[in-house]
């Protein structure tokens, strides 16, 4: 399935297969799932959380719900563990029409505290928008929107943004820019006060670029950017939009920044790449394709540099129909101090698994949990997984819990 540049990809609906394929052959996991919070109404409460978790210095958790809240714009929230076990939930912004609706995005802290996100709509323009969130000596959080996108300069910025040492930030708008095809910004703090965006790269037409970043971005130790996009490339691959490709963005001495295309997804090695890419301790990437690969349910890839030039992708895993890993990978994954990898699925009801690499042949998963489909666990993790300092993983669903309005979940070891 494709996506126009235009639409959020939580908005598509993914092929949801049956109970019964499911069910075959499902695998004995040691691990417990705990629901910490179930949202609970689209107007009191948030509601649809696809965005992942961070933490604070105390143990809070900070998210984002793509809809619900007063004016069903969606909300910012903190859960707090309380000391009789479970967990309380603060609701710190109600978001409107004018400050940005859908924020679809995980949340990032600067280094005196402040909350930082995006809204996938939103604004004068309906097209998104950038916020701070600061919080009040009395309590309290004061909003802040730090942009507003109105088409030429991006549109729809889906994904987190990205901090580099000097305080400005980095993102991509999914649709929007010269070519409507996505945008790679850079948002500059101004001395006077405000902020000042700059477009560091329009993603264009010409048949080898991509276009629809649903993905966020990363720095190398050099400053260079790397990012994916869930269309474009070789457009005769993967119907009329292509399969997405791998960039970077090297800044240039003289101004400006330089793409390079690292990759250029074909199908069969990976199609829709929407999550954010990491790097392990030896310089390599990795990523998730929501569809492609061997199966068409998607893969885990690893991008290697070679001693050459260029970079090569092996599939890590292929994701497939038998009822034990799930399908259509939409998260961004993450390490353990072993090198296992970590991530979620979507469907059939979603799953979360581990990666682990064998000294010789291909990674072995494991699924750590495996959502029901009567969705009282949760349902469709469409956001990846954090973990806390004692190994604990933590995530959210976009559906399913108490009231069916999403939860945020915890899986011990």
């Amino acid at each position: 399935m494709k996506f126009n540049a235009w639409s959020i990809g939580l908005k598509a609906t993914l092929t949801i297969l049956t109970l019964a394929l499911f069910a075959t052959g499902t695998c004995a996991v040691a691990q417990d799932e705990t629901l910490l919070y179930s949202f609970e109404s689209h107007l009191k409460d948030g509601k649809t959380p696809t965005a992942g978790l961070i933490f604070d210095g105390s143990g809070n958790l900070y998210g984002t719900t793509s809809t619900g809240g007063a004016d069903n714009g969606g909300i910012v929230f903190e859960l707090t563990p309380t000391s009789g076990g479970g967990w309380t939930e603060t609701l710190l912004h109600n978001f409107k029409r004018k400050d940005g609706t859908d924020p679809g995005a995980a949340l990032i802290f600067d280094a005196a505290g402040d909350l930082y996100g995006t809204t996938t709509y939103g604004g004068p323009s309906n097209s998104g928008s950038v916020f701070r969130l600061t919080p009040k000596t009395g309590g309290g959080w004061t909003n802040a929107v730090l942009h507003t996108f109105n088409g030429n300069d991006g549109a729809y910025p889906y994904a987190a943004l990205i901090f580099d040492a000097a305080g400005n930030l980095y993102g991509t708008t999914a649709g929007g820019g010269s070519h409507n095809l996505g945008t790679v910004f850079e948002l500059t703090p101004k001395s006077g006060g405000g902020w000042k965006e700059k477009v560091l790269h329009n993603f264009n037409t010409n048949g080898k670029d991509g276009s629809a970043p649903f993905a966020g971005l990363i720095f190398d130790a050099a400053g260079n950017l790397y990012g994916a996009t869930t269309q474009g490339g070789n457009l005769t691959e993967c119907g009329d939009f292509g399969c997405g490709i791998v960039f970077e963005l090297t800044p240039s001495t003289g101004g400006g920044w330089k793409e390079k295309i690292l990759h250029t997804f074909s199908g069969p090695d990976g199609n829709e790449p929407f999550a954010s890419l990491i790097f392990d301790t030896a310089g390599n990437l990795y990523g998730t394709t929501a569809s492609g690969g061997a199966d068409n349910h998607g893969t885990v890839f690893e991008l290697t540099s070679k001693s050459g030039g260029g970079w090569k992708e092996k599939v890590l895993h292929n994701f497939n129909t038998n009822g034990k890993d799930g399908n259509n990978p939409r998260s961004s994954l993450i390490f353990d101090a072993a090198g296992n990898l970590y991530g979620t699925t979507v469907s059939p009801y979603g799953t979360a698994f581990e990666l682990m690499p064998e000294a010789r042949g291909p990674w072995t998963l494991k699924a750590l949990h495996i959502f029901d489909f009567n969705g009282t666990d949760g349902v469709d993790p469409y956001a990846g997984l954090i973990f806390d300092a004692a190994g604990n993983l933590y995530g959210t669903t976009s559906g399913g819990g108490a009231h069916d309005s999403g939860a945020v979940f915890e899986i011990t070891p």
